[in-house]
């Protein structure tokens, strides 16, 4: 069975670099995941971080949607309990119906940030407890008839715009089951209970309006590059930024003090999220993809792909599928 490819795109600000670059950068990589026939482009809500440009998803989705045709865009995702599920509604209705076909609503209940971001947020400390009412409230909004009488979505309602919902536990997966929902499993950094999750979601799950089969998309850290020696350097380059933007929080570090950082069991930790991988030359990438489609029993997989440069950021997806290829694998 053949898998298609997606895109996780984190609008990664670059040392040295502006988010302006980071926008531009994200347009530039839509237009050749476009053309190449990549089944969409995700974008992430992060808060506080200096180097993800992502946090006004629904504005950065809007900007690449005006400047591309075809591609379904969507965010992977909107953490719900950050947010009104009417105000939600609108901006997703709004952006479907300027976009008819193109946007997709991946759902999570994580704060996307720290704790001490979370209450610049506003966000209620118990709000993830909501979630699955939420979600159904944020439906009603979406499809109708609406779950608060006298309120309605405008733009929203009948736009039928889909959800997902993201994961990296087995409630996700459960709750994703119950409501008939399609599953992405975030496998990309934490891979622990995938096969789990992806199992319990496929017993469970009950037909919906939306969907009547399950579908799984799964997260996987993928990197191509012209030889398999620049692409493993790449990578552990890639490691080397996260380990150390993970565990040292913004702080500057001096060299003594990264190398300290990089030996300890938080840098072994972090590492571990990146266990499912496909690092090297294209045949190699779509090999380990094909390899971790079945491992995962994945409907669809979604790829985050970090790099020193934009220019290899690009490249790794040009190289993965070639003009006249399927960006797909299996």
């Amino acid at each position: 069975m053949s898998v298609p490819l997606s895109i996780l795109d984190l609008a990664t600000i670059r040392e040295e670099g502006t988010a302006a670059e980071s926008f531009d950068a994200s347009v530039r990589l839509a237009r050749l995941a476009e053309a190449r026939g990549y089944a969409r482009i995700w974008y992430a809500e992060h808060h506080n971080m200096p180097s993800i440009a992502s946090s006004a998803t629904s504005v950065l989705i809007a900007h690449v949607a005006a400047r591309t045709e075809t591609i379904r865009l969507g965010s992977g995702g909107i953490m719900l309990p950050n947010h009104s599920p009417l105000v939600i509604a609108e901006q997703f209705g709004t952006l479907a119906t300027l976009h008819p076909g193109r946007i997709d609503l991946g759902l999570g209940r994580a704060p996307g940030t720290d704790q001490v971001t979370m209450r610049a947020l506003r966000r209620d400390v118990t709000a993830a407890d909501t979630f699955p009412q939420d979600v159904l409230e944020l439906q009603g909004y979406l499809t109708g008839p609406t779950r608060i009488p006298g309120i309605e979505a405008t733009p929203g309602r009948g736009t039928n715009v889909p959800l997902y919902i993201l994961g990296s536990s087995l409630f996700g997966a459960q709750l994703a089951a119950q409501l008939g929902l399609p599953y992405a499993f975030a496998s990309h950094f934490a891979p622990e209970a995938l096969e789990r999750a992806v199992a319990l979601y496929r017993d469970r799950f009950e037909p919906s309006q939306q969907l009547a089969e399950p579908y799984v998309i799964a997260g996987v850290n993928a990197l191509v590059a012209d030889t398999e020696e620049e692409a493993q350097a790449e990578f552990e380059a890639a490691l080397r930024r996260r380990v150390l933007q993970f565990v040292a929080r913004g702080r500057t570090l001096s060299p003594e003090e990264q190398e300290v950082v990089l030996a300890s069991p938080a840098a072994a930790q972090v590492a571990g999220m990146a266990r499912y991988r496909a690092v090297g030359t294209a045949e190699q990438v779509r090999e380990g993809l094909a390899t971790f489609a079945k491992h995962a029993d994945a409907d669809e997989l979604i790829l985050a792909t970090q790099t020193s440069s934009t220019r290899a950021w690009l490249r790794s997806f040009d190289l993965l599928v070639p003009e006249g290829s399927a960006a797909s694998v299996g």
